[in-house]
């Protein structure tokens, strides 16, 4: 099911964005519009998708939803393609996506990947990224890889309500980028020229060891904040009360591990150069958004 609106009969080429009420989807869809853009909202459910002035919206099962796809994509120059969910057959599913947009007649995709996606990524889930990357070059679509590194709201909930961090991710350090800050160069390409074929590694300004978050959380909590360094053994023991399946563990666990492996610690200039300002460090994200933090607060 879709409709459309009179910004899908214009001039300027349709952007359709997925994972639309998302974080990350839900910012970028409002960045493009206030700059005029006409836009396509895609998502499971239409009444989460924002209102947006000149917007449209279409509704998809998923990203294995071959003809929903393509139906959503009909009219679209672009594709801001947000990796969907983690599951086994999250590939697969990307791979559907990308097709049905081919069949559409989509010319560009934007993807979000991941910092260091590589088919030997300590980080399970980073393959995923890797092999979508893969399937995308080759096909005939131009495309743009935004490689994420993980995100500064994640780092903030890393501490559990007793004030811990707990994970094997040793002294290795990991240049968390914002959300805000993401969205802001994921704008920039969706709207700019020369972006082909490019990768764009977006990251913080710095790179900080989880024993350095946690001074920071410490710092803008008012609640001490540790972290306590765990073996392989011991991350999976501590995580096996939450009873999620061994591929979803496997996951969370090789995240640390990534951390501890110094595949996460690249500082890269991408996101100045993409919005023309600097981007966030982690003190200023806190600072700016003391509700990631609220489950420390007694």
């Amino acid at each position: 099911m879709s409709s459309t609106t009179p910004a899908d009969s214009g001039a300027a080429p349709v952007i359709a964005v997925t994972g639309a009420s998302g974080r990350l989807g839900g910012r970028v869809a409002k960045g493009l519009a206030e700059r005029g853009a006409a836009v396509r909202l895609i998502g499971r459910d239409p009444a989460r998708l924002p209102e947006l002035t000149g917007g449209s919206k279409a509704r998809i099962g998923s990203y294995g939803d071959e003809e929903g796809v393509r139906r959503a994509c009909d009219g679209v120059g672009t594709l801001f393609l947000v990796s969907g969910h983690e599951d086994p057959g999250r590939v697969r599913e990307h791979q559907i996506a990308v097709d049905s947009a081919l069949a559409a007649g989509v010319e560009r995709v934007v993807y979000v990947s991941f910092l260091g996606a590589s088919p030997k990524a300590t980080f399970t889930f980073a393959r995923d990224h890797w092999y979508t990357e893969e399937y995308i070059r080759g096909s005939s679509l131009r495309y743009t890889f935004l490689r994420d590194s993980f995100y500064q709201e994640g780092l903030a909930g890393m501490a559990g309500a007793d004030g811990v961090i707990r994970g094997p991710a040793g002294q290795g350090r990991v240049s968390a980028v914002s959300l805000d800050d993401v969205a802001d160069a994921a704008v920039a390409v969706l709207l700019g020229e020369g972006h082909d074929s490019a990768v764009y590694d977006l990251t913080g300004p710095s790179a900080l060891t989880l024993a350095q978050a946690a001074e920071q959380l410490s710092r803008f909590s008012g609640r001490t904040v540790t972290y306590v360094p765990e073996n392989h053994d011991e991350a999976y023991a501590s995580r096996a009360s939450f009873g999620a399946p061994e591929w979803e563990v496997e996951g969370w666990v090789s995240s640390y591990e990534a951390i501890a492996a110094s595949e996460l610690a690249l500082v890269s200039d991408a996101v100045p150069r993409l919005t023309g300002r600097p981007a966030q460090s982690f003190a200023e994200f806190l600072e700016a958004r003391p509700e990631t933090y609220a489950h420390l607060r007694f």
